[in-house]
């Protein structure tokens, strides 16, 4: 018998800030778009965040030279605040996040469903560089 689970994959990062910090950061969109892209010619220049189970959130990714773009949103089913936040991307994948209270610092982890149209590593890879962003954003700002 096939079942068609698909594949989970896992970033993290501890984030030298407070749980409180990093909740904030994490979810407020003035914060989303500095720190929401996988590379240096990426941006993210609009967000919206409807924080609540059933709520909606959008962020607008764009290349920098303006040549391909693509909104990434969803609806959440899960929102524990300072704990816990889980959502329903638009194409039907999950993705769990939570966040750890280690005192002064917070570690994130974040587990989404892979898609089948990029090899698995280069998804990891892409969503590990956005945590990797906002890890730095939040410990810089």
């Amino acid at each position: 018998m096939e079942t068609n689970q698909p594949t989970k994959v896992t970033v993290q990062a501890v984030i030298q800030a407070p749980v409180e910090k990093v909740w904030r950061y994490w979810t407020e969109p003035d914060h989303i778009t500095k720190w929401n892209q996988a590379s240096e010619d990426w941006h993210a220049p609009r967000a919206e965040n409807d924080l609540r189970v059933g709520g909606k959130f959008l962020t607008r990714m764009e290349a920098k030279d303006g040549s391909m773009g693509f909104d990434f949103g969803g609806v959440y089913d899960v929102v524990n605040r300072h704990e816990a936040i889980g959502y329903t991307i638009d194409d039907g994948r999950r993705v769990d996040i939570a966040l750890v209270d280690q005192g002064n610092e917070t570690k994130v982890i974040e587990t989404f469903d892979a898609e089948s149209s990029n090899p698995i590593g280069l998804q990891q890879a892409g969503w590990q560089a956005i945590m990797d962003n906002f890890k730095a954003y939040t410990e810089q700002n």
